[in-house]
């Protein structure tokens, strides 16, 4: 019996997250993304960028979340789905302890963390991987099909 192959196309974007974010999203503590701008669902690469906000390693949540992590930067680290964008009403509780108030909210899901960092580019908007990245990434993960 064989796998199906991973689709062509457009089926996934990547998206690049700040150390110690990152580290909390596959930890699985963290399953709300801010940003700015609405995302669409689906599924993307779990991209960490070059710099660590200092800052936020003080914050007791995350200190908490990523105890004894290396904070790796400048890859690929995982895979995650995208399963809702939304942003809270003004005047209601936050759908989760890590939302920030009117920022965007992305709902993840079915994150998976790769067993080894894949080294890339990455941007802060969604960004449409390389089809060797999405290869070397998904040799990883041998068994995944959307």
């Amino acid at each position: 019996m064989s796998i199906a192959p991973l689709p062509d196309g457009d089926w996934i974007r990547g998206i690049s997250i700040r150390q110690p974010y990152a580290a909390c999203i596959l930890a699985g503590a963290k399953t709300v993304e801010n940003r700015p701008t609405r995302w669409r669902t689906g599924w993307v690469l779990l991209h960490t960028s070059k710099t660590v906000d200092q800052p936020a390693l003080r914050i007791p949540l995350i200190g908490r979340t990523i105890r004894g992590r290396h904070l790796v930067t400048g890859a690929v680290l995982g895979i995650a789905r995208i399963t809702d964008c939304h942003q809270d009403p003004e005047d209601a509780q936050p759908c989760s302890e890590w939302a920030h108030p009117g920022a965007w909210h992305l709902v993840l899901a079915d994150v998976q963390a790769l067993p080894l960092p894949v080294p890339a580019r990455g941007q802060v908007i969604p960004w449409k991987p390389t089809q060797d990245l999405v290869d070397r990434v998904f040799q990883q993960l041998p068994d995944f099909r959307p």
